[in-house]
Formats: C-alpha cells, structure tokens, sequence
C-alpha cells in the first residue's frame, strides 16, 4: 500500500522522535550507570570490561554491521523500513554522549542504578514504539529474531525474549547476577512502554456480550441513552439447543457503570461478559460522526 505524503511525513516523525528518545535513554541513563539491558546497548555493557572500545563506538558498529547482515538475508524490503534507524541511532547517540561529557555537568547522570534502570528502560521502550508504531525496525538486535524466524518459524516475541535473555546472561558473566536481575527489570520497564507507547491514540475500552431474552429493549436503550451501535450475533445454547441472541456493545471505561446499570434495570438476569478492548477504531471511537 502506497502511503500518501502526510503518512509518510508522520511515520517519518515517528522514526525520528523514537530515536531521539532511545538515544537519550541509552547515552543518559545507560552507558553511564552501566545497565544491563536488552538490544546493543546491554551488549555493549556487558562487553566493554573485555573490549577496549567505548560503549557508544561499539553500538554504532553493531547497528550497521547488523544492518548489512539484515540487507543480505533479509532483502529490500527490510533496508527500506529500518535505513532511517540505522542512521538517526548513531548520529543521536553520538550528540547525546558528546552533550552529555562537553557541554553537562560530569555526574548530572550518575545515579542510583535502579533509578537509572527504570528511566533508562522507559525512554528505550518510548523511542522503539515510536519506531515500532509504523512498522519499521529500530535495527540493531531486533536483527537477528527476524533472521532466526526467517529460517525457523519459531514466533518472534519468543526470539525476542531469548535474544534479550541472552544479553542478560552475558552481563551476568562480567557483573554478576545482581547486575543481572537488574537488566531484567529494564527489559521488562522497557517492554511495558513499547505496548503503551503503541497504543497511543487508541481508546481505552469494554467489548460487552449481553445475553437476554429482553435483548431488544435493551438494545434500544443502548442507542438511546449511550448512542453506541450494537450487533446482534445469532448463537445457539449449549445445554439448550435454543437459539439465543448475543448483543455486542463496545463502550468506553466510563460508559460501563451505566450500561451495567441499565441492563440489570431491564433484565435483572441477563448474563454480562465484559472483555477490555485495547484499541477501537470506528464511527464514535476514531473519528466522529459528522452532523
């Protein structure tokens, strides 16, 4: 699908603010407290007791030496969606570091390691779902799960969480497994905002299955004092073999309480399933009716 030029200007935004903020949690939070974390930087970390390069030389390396693999194995498609990435992630990464030692002062970033872990791993998650948000890649480590899925099928959040596992495990090795239990929890700070980052703009909302022999009148109500749709799923009982009525109704949080009120108000014995919805999209939810 061909994307018009104001999609492809916000997704470009989109590549460039996630990068800004995964450079800033990386070069801020960190390299200079020595995290232990998932993707290149973790490796980074965990390496740079055995390697005598800098953290920040060692992450751009791995991020086109990656990309080149990825070209190779992966093909045009994948160079397409991530050669923004692989080239914002450096030179970011690079002007948050030199900021950081040249023009801020030395220990304005040396903090409590769990203080840093939490930061660091939140502004990571931001920046890839940022990235993730328009289907591109960040590049780097999420290279080798799609490599490794190419040929093995094995799911890719799988992959993922072995990959980053892996790097948990090799920091263990140079700082011990304290060093280690903290990584999991930047990996797991990190994780958490990848999915609250691309949810943003989606509405936070209940699916509800009623089923009741007065699915009519409530129904009606519904359109009427909540002015949502409904649909009425024809369905068969288990236990009954009757045929049986479902309505479904998608309401936001705050219209809950009502429509429970509502339906027990008609049908004191309704049966009412409750399921959260984590993004909808539609007339009443994404764009509004027009009048």
């Amino acid at each position: 699908m061909k994307l018009s030029n104001k999609e492809l200007m916000r997704d470009l935004l989109w590549i460039l603010a996630g990068n800004i903020a995964l450079s800033a949690g990386v070069a801020w939070f960190v390299l200079p407290n020595d995290v232990l974390t998932g993707g290149l930087p973790g490796v980074a970390v965990a390496l740079q007791k055995l390697i005598p390069l800098s953290p920040e030389l060692m992450i751009n390396i791995g991020t086109i030496g990656l990309f080149i693999v990825g070209v190779l194995i992966l093909g045009k498609k994948f160079a397409m969606k991530t050669i923004l990435s692989t080239i914002c992630y450096p030179v970011m990464l690079s002007l948050f570091s030199y900021l950081a030692e040249n023009y801020i002062p030395a220990d304005t970033f040396i903090m409590d390691k769990y203080l840093a872990t939490i930061y660091g791993g939140a502004l990571m998650g931001i920046g890839i779902g940022c990235v993730f948000r328009t289907g591109a890649s960040t590049g780097g480590m999420d290279i080798p799960p799609l490599v490794i899925n190419k040929y093995t099928h094995i799911p890719l959040p799988t992959l993922v969480m072995i990959v980053d596992a892996l790097t948990v495990l090799l920091g263990a090795a140079t700082y011990g497994l304290q060093a280690a239990l903290t990584g999991i929890l930047s990996v797991w700070v990190s994780s958490f905002m990848i999915n609250k980052t691309m949810l943003i703009g989606g509405h936070d909302a209940k699916n509800v299955m009623i089923i009741s022999d007065h699915y009519a009148e409530i129904m009606d109500k519904i359109h009427e004092s909540l002015e949502r749709g409904t649909t009425i799923i024809q369905a068969v009982g288990g236990y009954s073999q009757q045929q049986k009525p479902v309505l479904m109704v998608v309401v936001v949080n705050k219209q809950l309480p009502e429509l429970q009120k509502m339906v027990a108000h008609i049908d004191s014995e309704a049966f009412v399933i409750v399921m959260n919805a984590n993004e909808v999209q539609g007339l009443g939810f994404s764009y509004e009716e027009e009048l």
